[in-house]
């Protein structure tokens, strides 16, 4: 079989191990630039220089291609002003691509892409530019202005498109806008988000993304505080029912959705190698018998009070879930349903008292 999965690089030793053995399956891997100021779209705030182990661990694994993550929302503007902020990017970059361990990168601002573009521009020349997940693109005409974009610049075209989870829940406008990209660009792969876990068309994303470049500009962190106060967290925290119309992709469901996308991608490199190993695990295996919180990125701090037995979910769930009306109010299946499969895990205290030898 053909590899289908992207799935985050970290440079733990025995994450590398298991990516080693799991090589066959892995498509691409994605991996954040060793910098103390975050470029990606996750928060880093300890960041460290480990550019050495960087090329080590993607030295172990030569198969899959390899994305460098410049997805970050918005960055400080002096990034895209100041010459010298911009030139250990171009220089780690053209590092990496000397020694064969990049094939693009995953961006979201166009700003940037223009400035590399500008500064670099042979470097650009030999880079794919793959719009990242943040860029939300659910339908044909988004995916063509994007693609007029990158071609305003010197960086190739990417040889996939990642579309935005909100199709993972309209398998006919799915299959809609993959027969169109088809037929503009025959070559062009089709990917999809497997196990983000968030609201389904959640209405705090773009704040939240805009939050999380601020937490890494500034140095400090309150995102988790704003969702548990005000966000999702607190949504779901009060209704988990919720969960249920979040558009994952469930392990049994692979099958059904490599009908339209010929790739999956997989999310949560900031929760460690333990969590993305099991994730991958059950994708390979296309099937999961635990708790379907424990594959997801954005909703696993829920693994900690719930468990929603996924062997009890039906395999017909996708069809179901793909007939929602959004009248949540009017319905109450969802509610039904997760009662049915889920139930509370026992309060667990932890022992945070230092170790005493």
């Amino acid at each position: 079989m053909k590899p289908i999965l992207t799935v985050p690089f970290l440079t733990e030793p025995a994450y590398i191990d298991f990516l080693a053995t799991a090589e066959q399956d892995i498509h691409a891997l994605q991996f954040s630039l060793p910098f103390s100021r975050s470029l990606d779209s996750r928060i880093h705030l300890d960041m460290v220089d480990m550019h050495s182990d960087l090329q080590s661990g993607l030295a172990r694994l030569p198969g899959p291609k390899k994305y460098a993550l410049l997805n970050s929302r918005i960055y400080d503007p002096s990034l895209l002003t100041d010459k010298q902020g911009l030139s250990e990017i171009i220089t780690a970059l053209d590092n990496f691509a000397n020694q064969g361990f990049l094939d693009g990168i995953v961006y979201c601002d166009q700003y940037l892409l223009t400035r590399l573009s500008d500064e670099a521009p042979d470097l650009a020349a030999a880079l794919e530019a793959m719009p990242g997940a943040n860029c939300m693109l659910d339908s044909h005409d988004k995916v063509r202005m994007q693609f007029d974009a990158i071609c305003d610049t010197r960086f190739r075209l990417p040889g996939k498109i990642l579309l935005d989870r909100s199709l993972n829940r309209n398998l006919d406008e799915l299959g809609h806008v993959a027969r169109l990209i088809r037929s503009s660009w025959p070559d062009m792969q089709i990917e999809l988000l497997a196990n983000e876990g968030c609201l389904y068309r959640c209405p705090y994303k773009l704040s939240h993304d805009a939050y999380i470049s601020l937490a890494n500009i500034q140095g400090r962190d309150a995102t988790f505080q704003l969702n548990r106060e005000l966000g999702c967290v607190r949504l779901l925290g009060r209704e988990p029912h919720r969960i249920l119309r979040s558009p994952f992709i469930r392990p049994e469901d692979l099958e059904t959705y490599l009908c339209h996308a010929d790739l999956i991608k997989i999310c949560g490199r900031t929760l460690g190698g333990v969590f993305l190993g099991n994730v991958i695990s059950a994708y390979r295996a296309r099937a999961y018998d635990g708790n379907l919180l424990d594959l997801l990125d954005a909703a696993h701090w829920l693994a900690e009070y719930l468990h929603v037995d996924n062997s009890m979910l039906s395999a017909g769930l996708i069809d179901m879930l793909a007939l929602c009306d959004g009248n949540c109010n009017q319905c109450g299946f969802c509610q039904e349903l997760f009662a049915s499969v889920t139930h509370r895990r026992p309060l667990h205290i932890r022992d945070n008292r230092a170790t005493v030898d």
